[in-house]
């Protein structure tokens, strides 16, 4: 892994991480995230920053360490989107103009087999699914109790023709974990395992799974927040990390793309590509494009290329709204700080 070896120091509650000299901790940086130690919401769990894969601050909070696994919750759809990727690469999925049904035969006939995957990645799927309203026949918490999941899926009806509208609901999401798993003949942790987390040297990671066995591909992964800034690190360099090639360039690239103005569904980004959302921060009076993956609560990899910086923060402030101000605003100071004096 990038990070230098670290003793965790805890003092008066907060976790600071007593990295080696190779760090090059920013004052300015680590100055931003000692200001978030009182926060009056305390949930807060970590925040790691990177430039040019080397730690510049790291700071974690409320009793939080450097080796505590946390649940990202739907920033693992981003990680999933990775997987796609993968899986693409190696020819077990050929294209996302490939229907679900093309590696799913089971689906065939219902409202989600005849979908693209690109309309699967961009929430485009045309169900009746929409996690912000418990009445939809899709919405996430029946998905949760269902005791056989991939039937609950195929029982889905459509109210709008796939590509048509963006509707960002987490039973999409598990459907591109459940073709991954059906076009690799691996479950999507085993896959990930092999093929992401390990090239990554991510070695303690959980993944959740639902009734049936199969990895919840909507969320639900818990990482390091070190480890969750390594993802960030790798997409940073368009799939490459230590020098291996981990993800093609071009499917780094495409699924960062913004295929879908989102800015009137969300106030926290401008666009959406292959579950990973985009969002030009204005800082400074200049313009700032970040890429990032984002979870309930503010769990977020963001991904500022012109700052060679990645910003990880984990949080649990789940189906809280100041969660995601909160680490927009931690992104946004530190990269006030990083401007020139």
């Amino acid at each position: 892994m990038i990070f230098p070896k670290a003793a965790v120091i805890v003092l008066g509650g907060i976790a600071l991480c007593a990295a080696s000299p190779s760090s090059q901790i920013n004052p300015s940086f680590d100055a931003v995230l000692t200001s978030f130690d009182h926060d009056e919401h305390p949930d807060l769990r970590g925040v790691v920053v990177l430039r040019n894969g080397r730690v510049v601050a790291e700071r974690y909070y409320n009793g939080e360490t450097a080796n505590d696994l946390h649940d990202i919750r739907s920033a693992g759809k981003s990680v999933t989107a990775l997987l796609v990727g993968i899986a693409i690469d190696r020819g077990k999925i050929r294209s996302v103009d490939d229907t679900v049904a093309t590696y799913w035969p089971e689906a065939r006939g219902s409202a989600i087999g005849d979908v693209s995957l690109a309309n699967v990645l961009t929430m485009r799927s045309g169900l009746a699914a929409f996690d912000e309203d418990p009445a939809s026949p899709g919405n996430e918490d029946k998905l949760d109790v269902a005791p056989d999941p991939l039937a609950f899926l195929r029982s889905i009806p459509r109210v709008d023709r796939p590509g048509s509208r963006y509707r960002y609901n987490s039973l999409t999401a598990y459907t591109a974990g459940i073709v991954v798993t059906k076009a690799t003949g691996r479950s999507l942790d085993d896959f990930a395992r092999r093929s992401l987390f390990a090239p990554l040297g991510i070695r303690r990671w959980q993944w959740a799974s639902d009734a049936a066995g199969f990895t919840k591909g909507q969320g639900n992964l818990s990482l390091t927040t070190r480890e969750f800034a390594t993802i960030g690190e790798m997409v940073r360099g368009d799939g490459v990390y230590h020098g291996r090639r981990i993800v093609s360039a071009s499917w780094i690239r495409s699924a960062l793309a913004p295929k879908v103005a989102i800015s009137r569904n969300d106030p926290y980004a401008d666009g959406y590509g292959y579950f990973w959302y985009s969002k030009v921060q204005q800082i400074g009076g200049k313009p700032v494009p970040v890429s990032f993956a984002s979870g309930n609560g503010g769990n977020k990899i963001y991904v500022i290329p012109s700052h060679h910086m990645v910003v990880a923060i984990t949080s649990s402030a789940y189906g809280h709204g100041y969660g995601q101000r909160r680490s927009q605003a931690i992104l946004q100071a530190i990269l006030s700080a990083d401007q020139p004096s």
